[in-house]
């Protein structure tokens, strides 16, 4: 296995961390986070001309055919950079859905669309008694002749405020889970922003009496959750990618802090409690971001990566909450405030542990895969 980035890989990090030293800086974050569009349209259409937005999907539906690590890649610059935007819930979560199981209408146009940066999606899956079990979606799609109607309720639908349309869980009929397209300014539907720790754009989006026809279904009746499954285990590396780049940003800007911070005529930086410090959270991140890469290599060598997606996805969860909790304690009194830029990972840190599966969720996942296998023994 080949672990060494190319040229063009080299040079797709150097531009992305350049964009976004020069167009969305840590005070420009702060500010796209108290819009109400909790997103920048320019900014949005800027990635889109890069190419990020197609990046993954190949170019006969008009993206770039780029590998999953160039993806990955990308993730990094985004945690590096606190990036708000629909990325994750449009390119991965929505986007990935579609090409596992859409038709090739559904493709040509709806990943045309995003990879040109016309079309943000949403993928409205929780609700209120939830977890990240399937069985535990209880919203019903009630069949009426060839279409079928929606009524209830779902939760944390990220970036549902600015979506164009909406990918909906529910059950249609005994068929069992299922997937459905909603255009989001349907009547029916009505969409809040919630207050959310990281402030990104986490949504209630209820359904009443919304029509949708079984051409708007993503896959067959009850494919909803091999679809879920096959998109989540990428979901979860896409995610602990952005994760790791905020890992490595928090210890530079932490480490810059303890060099600058002088207490009792010396920079903290020199005392040896802030070493052991610093050396236990470059740990945990060189732990996460050597694991993300082996993974993202698994993905684009076709090998079975579903465990190890959840094992990385576990470790960047611990890793994250880890380095941007003492982090803050180095940063002192003003490490949680909204003029301190370290703030901007540790509200994410919490969040983002709880995207595609929770520390707990996926370790069980790896032990039941081991147990599976016949390995538990060992």
């Amino acid at each position: 296995m080949d672990l060494d980035f190319s040229s063009e890989q080299t040079m797709l990090r150097d531009s992305a961390a350049k964009f976004f030293a020069n167009e969305c800086n840590y005070e420009e974050v702060k500010h796209i986070e108290e819009t109400d569009q909790g997103y920048s349209p320019k900014l949005w259409q800027k990635i889109a001309e890069l190419g990020w937005t197609g990046l993954l999907f190949p170019e006969n539906y008009g993206g770039y055919g780029g590998s999953f690590l160039d993806l990955v890649i990308i993730f990094e610059e985004i945690g590096k950079a606190c990036f708000p935007s629909p990325f994750f819930s449009t390119i991965v979560q929505c986007g990935l859905l579609i090409l596992e199981g859409g038709t090739e209408e559904q493709k040509n146009d709806l990943l045309s669309r995003i990879a040109d940066g016309s079309l943000i999606m949403s993928l409205a899956q929780y609700e209120a008694e939830t977890d990240y079990t399937y069985e535990s979606i209880t919203m019903k799609a009630e069949q009426k002749g060839d279409a079928y109607v929606l009524n209830g309720t779902k939760m944390f639908a990220m970036d549902a405020n600015i979506a164009d349309k909406l990918i909906v869980a529910a059950h249609a009929g005994a068929a069992g889970l299922s997937l459905f397209l909603v255009d989001a300014d349907h009547p029916g539907v009505s969409i809040t922003k919630l207050p959310y720790v990281s402030a990104e754009n986490a949504c209630e989006v209820i359904f009443k009496d919304v029509e949708v026809g079984s051409n708007d279904m993503i896959g067959a009746p009850g494919d909803g959750a091999s679809l879920l499954d096959k998109m989540y285990d990428k979901a979860a590396v896409a995610k602990a990618a952005e994760m790791s780049g905020g890992c490595e940003r928090a210890i530079g800007l932490t480490a810059k802090y303890a060099r600058e911070r002088v207490q009792y005529g010396n920079p903290i930086g020199g005392y040896q409690a802030i070493q052991h410090f610093m050396s236990n959270m470059l740990i945990a991140a060189d732990t996460c971001s050597n694991y993300l890469y082996k993974v993202a290599c698994m993905i684009d060598e076709g090998d079975d990566f579903s465990r190890d997606a959840s094992g990385l996805k576990a470790v960047a969860n611990e890793a994250y909450r880890f380095v941007t909790e003492r982090a803050v304690k180095i940063h002192g009194g003003i490490g949680t405030t909204r003029e301190a830029d370290i703030a901007l990972f540790y509200r994410r840190a919490h969040p983002f542990s709880m995207m595609c599966g929770s520390t707990a969720y996926h370790y069980e996942k790896v032990a039941q895969s081991l147990l599976k296998d016949g390995l538990g023994a060992f």
